[in-house]
């Protein structure tokens, strides 16, 4: 049952030889088990998990059951989930009981998917590693030394080590594709607007994008399926037609157009990585693609323009969090401003700090027309750089991290270090391009390798085919971590 599809418990479901009470016991026991030391949930209700599991069991008697009616879903600390605990891995926020649902875990309640949990992440999603969360690093189930990434770090942890048959995540910047690549699991970042950002607590508003993280592809269109639609409470929620994400999975590949950037493969990728992102693309080859080189030449300044911009967004959303409605409130203080000053001290970690000195400075007077403004401008050539790519080529291939996973503590001291474990993630999120991660293979190491499949805009169930059908042909998805 670990290793089964949500296609494949869905079934067992329909069929009557498994309840959702059982399947979220048997996973609520697991987390129990294994997150003492994995530390990849933050907040665990049996309680509410069951009740929501026998209301499927109910539902499925009844004869109205969907694709994920009973499929337990770890769910992201960022988004709010009425009645639970919402951390967002922060002291600022450690005591806040969300008073309503983020649109995406309305759409699961829709669908009868039963909330497993909330997962581990970084703190208010700024890292790559999964260290800054105020409730403690989360480790990598493959080797315990090492990072999971980040932020979405706690949900790729819960699905590689089987503590959940998905989750979700977020992308600002890779956070999704990042930490599936370093756990060996499947994980999608859609097209910007796919999936509302109600209720889902900002770091980088023009960045932000909730998507889902799985084994399999077939299973993250299954999820996105439920996950995307429009949302009127949210104004960058695209209106567009609901569509089946799973509808091209079968389609051959013959004819497929695969653009590899010269840029993905030059200096700083580790051997290793391109010794399996290589022998991934020579399998793409015999399933009928053909490969073509493109250039992305402004990619090398999405990191600059990428912690311009999002520290500035984070400034000003982050600005919220003040000690006087919600959250962590300082216990002595001599007048408002010096509550607001201590709350803030004491409530964000250093990290978040860092991003929102970094972006009230951007911001300032004298420094906005020199950055921020500069910072806007690139961000158009960047995505204009992807324009002219899919003219000559279907999707775009390459590594998604350049090295496996690090191992906890080995870049906290160097932040700069810490920002290029995102290099070819960040120009996506810029271009408000669709991407994913799958896994190819192993480094030398033996931590799991991610491939980069990077879309036109809303071609998801294009890419869900092109992954689809790799892992049709591999089994590098299928691997689980020693151990557990």
């Amino acid at each position: 049952m670990l290793n089964a599809s949500l296609k494949q418990l869905s079934a067992l479901l329909a069929e009557g030889k498994l309840s959702s009470v059982e399947l979220t016991q048997s996973f609520l026991d697991r987390i129990g088990q294994l997150n003492p030391s994995l530390n990849a949930f933050i907040t665990v209700d049996r309680e509410k998990s069951l009740a929501q599991a026998r209301a499927a069991d109910e539902l499925r008697a009844k004869g109205g059951a969907g694709a994920l009616t009973g499929i337990p879903v770890a769910q992201k600390d960022i988004f709010c989930a009425q009645g639970w605990l919402t951390t967002c891995g922060s002291k600022m926020l450690h005591n806040f009981v969300s008073p309503y649902d983020a649109h995406v875990i309305e759409q699961f309640n829709r669908a009868g998917a039963v909330n497993l949990g909330k997962t581990n992440m970084d703190e208010f999603a700024m890292g790559s590693s999964n260290e800054t969360s105020y409730y403690g690093k989360v480790k990598n189930p493959w080797n315990l030394d090492a990072v999971p990434g980040g932020s979405s770090g706690g949900s790729a942890a819960a699905v590689a080590a089987r503590l959940a048959p998905a989750a979700t995540g977020t992308d600002t910047g890779g956070s999704i594709r990042q930490p599936a690549a370093l756990t060996g699991i499947t994980g999608l970042k859609p097209t910007y607007g796919v999936v509302s950002r109600y209720g889902m607590i900002a770091f980088a508003s023009s960045l932000d994008q909730g998507g889902p993280m799985a084994r399999s592809a077939e299973d993250c269109a299954l999820l996105l399926n439920t996950m995307a639609g429009f949302d009127r409470r949210d104004s960058t929620s695209l209106e567009r037609e609901k569509e089946d994400y799973a509808r091209d999975l079968d389609q051959p590949l013959a004819g497929l157009k695969i653009g590899l950037p010269k840029e993905f493969f030059a200096e700083g990728l580790s051997a290793d990585v391109a010794k399996a992102v290589e022998a991934a693309i020579a399998e793409y080859r015999k399933l009928g693609a053909e490969t073509v080189e493109v250039s992305l030449p402004n990619s090398k300044l999405a990191i600059p323009v990428y912690y311009v911009l999002a520290p500035a967004e984070a400034s000003s959303n982050l600005s919220r969090f003040d000690g006087v409605r919600y959250g962590h409130r300082a216990p002595e203080y001599t007048d408002l401003l010096d509550m607001y000053c201590k709350s803030r001290a004491q409530g964000f970690g250093s990290e978040v700090k860092r991003r929102i000195m970094i972006g009230t400075y951007v911001l300032s007077h004298g420094y906005y027309d020199a950055y921020y403004l500069q910072a806007q401008k690139l961000r158009r050539l960047i995505a204009q750089d992807f324009v002219e790519a899919f003219k000559h080529c279907d999707v775009i291939m390459g590594p998604t991290a350049p090295s496996t996973a690090f191992n906890i503590g080995e870049k906290s001291d160097d932040p700069v270090s810490m920002y290029l474990s995102d290099i070819y993630t960040i120009a996506v999120n810029l271009a408000g391009l669709p991407g994913m991660s799958v896994p190819c293979g192993f480094g030398g190491n033996g931590l799991p390798v991610g491939l980069q499949i990077i879309g036109n805009y809303f071609s998801e169930a294009r890419m869900l085919n092109v992954a689809h059908q790799y892992q049709q042909a591999t089994d590098w998805h299928q691997q689980m971590p020693g151990g557990i």
